[in-house]
């Protein structure tokens, strides 16, 4: 599976949602499901473990993905990801990162690999 790095940095092909999804895996969907529900404290039913990813527009998304600012932000400008951005670093990633510091590491690296 070709990799796919988020807007926001996450790596969507590590995501177990995405592998689900590709593979119509519903043991997977439950266990996703089970995890999720533990460290999101939010009741995630298996019918809600289908995702294609963040970056394309059609097809089913995890819920954030329907709302984040990042990604409408992404989509918009039309980048492959936030590292490909002209105005990389912005408020929004940097609000991110103090959440989840490795995508910054993420997409740096793409920054990077732009030229």
């Amino acid at each position: 599976m070709e990799k796919m790095i988020a807007y926001c940095g996450l790596d969507c092909t590590a995501c177990d949602a995405l592998k689900a999804t590709r593979q119509n895996d519903d043991g997977l969907r439950q266990q996703v499901a089970e995890r999720w529900t533990k460290e999101y404290n939010y009741p995630f039913k298996i019918e809600e473990i289908n995702c294609v990813g963040c970056i394309p527009t059609k097809g089913a998304h995890i819920g954030h993905c329907n709302i984040c600012e990042i990604r409408k932000c992404g989509q918009e400008k039309d980048v492959k990801n936030c590292g490909w951005c002209d105005d990389y670093s912005c408020e929004k990633t940097e609000a991110f990162f103090k959440m989840v510091p490795d995508c910054k590491k993420t997409l740096d690296a793409e920054k990077q690999s732009r030229g």
